[in-house]
């Protein structure tokens, strides 16, 4: 990499935030063990993991007179594939809050690992748009949180096979929840949302005074499976090798389930006579 500029004490201190964080960072062992391996000097070896990664770097970064080289190393280290084998949405988890950061002094880790250039920004709206994620897409457009709930960890893994899956799933769970009805798919819609043959569904998303609001009704019941029919059984059944569905395609189911989670938020409870 070409000779870059020095970075800012606040750049250090944001890097070391997501490293070192106390949930999902580096354990304060394996902080050591890159240190030591990459020949970076520990200045404060008992002080929070924060504040000693931030103090490793910034030490450093005047030993080098600014080169960020050896750090851009340690990142890289950090981030090695091989390291995440067992938990590739931590790695995934990681690479975004890093490129948030890194893209103010115009660099990203790659799905590799690696630190390369990528596009510089300026302001935090910025920042966000260059390093955004479907995850961080979904909470930007404040998804439903129990789209969130169910299919985080396969979003994380771009497992967008089995997301897919799960976010369809979710809705048949709330259904199952909110009526005690154990059922599935098509005849579970039909049993809990369709008008049916007394014209009272068990849960009702409005008054179903007018035609347009059961037929309102009726669009809900036959959007959910057809949700069902178009990704929850396909996915469930076929070999996931001959299931593709890109990241713009799950975006858009994700805002669907999402969609459908809010008409459910404030549903009428009735009872079928």
């Amino acid at each position: 990499m070409a000779t870059l500029s020095p970075w800012s004490l606040a750049t250090y201190e944001s890097i070391a935030e997501v490293l070192a964080d106390t949930d999902t960072g580096l354990t304060g062992k394996e902080i050591g063990d890159l240190l030591t391996s990459l020949h970076i000097n520990d200045p404060q070896p008992t002080a929070s993991k924060r504040d000693r990664l931030t103090a490793a770097f910034v030490d450093r970064h005047n030993k080098d007179k600014g080169d960020p080289k050896r750090i851009i190393t340690f990142i890289a280290r950090a981030m090695a594939p091989i390291k995440y084998r067992e938990r590739p949405e931590l790695f995934t988890l990681r690479q975004d809050r890093l490129n948030e950061r890194l893209a103010f002094v115009g660099l990203r880790v790659l799905d590799d690992g690696q630190v390369a250039r990528g596009a510089q920004s300026r302001t935090l709206d910025e920042a966000t748009r260059i390093a955004t994620s479907i995850r961080d897409e979904l909470r930007r457009r404040k998804a439903h949180p129990e789209v969130l709930r169910y299919c985080s960890v396969e979003v994380l893994k771009k497992a967008n096979f089995h997301a897919c899956l799960e976010a369809t799933k979710s809705v048949l769970d709330r259904l199952r929840h909110l009526t005690g009805q154990t059922g599935d798919g098509s005849s579970l819609v039909d049993e809990v949302l369709a008008l049916g043959k007394t014209r009272i569904p068990r849960l009702a998303i409005n008054s179903l005074t007018t035609q347009t609001e059961k037929d309102e009704q009726s669009g809900l019941a036959n959007l959910v499976k057809g949700m069902v029919g178009l990704y929850r059984n396909p996915t469930a059944h076929d070999p996931r090798l001959k299931r593709s569905i890109t990241d713009d395609e799950l975006l858009e189911v994700l805002n669907l389930v999402s969609m459908v989670h809010r008409r459910l938020d404030e549903v009428w409870r009735t009872e079928r006579t």
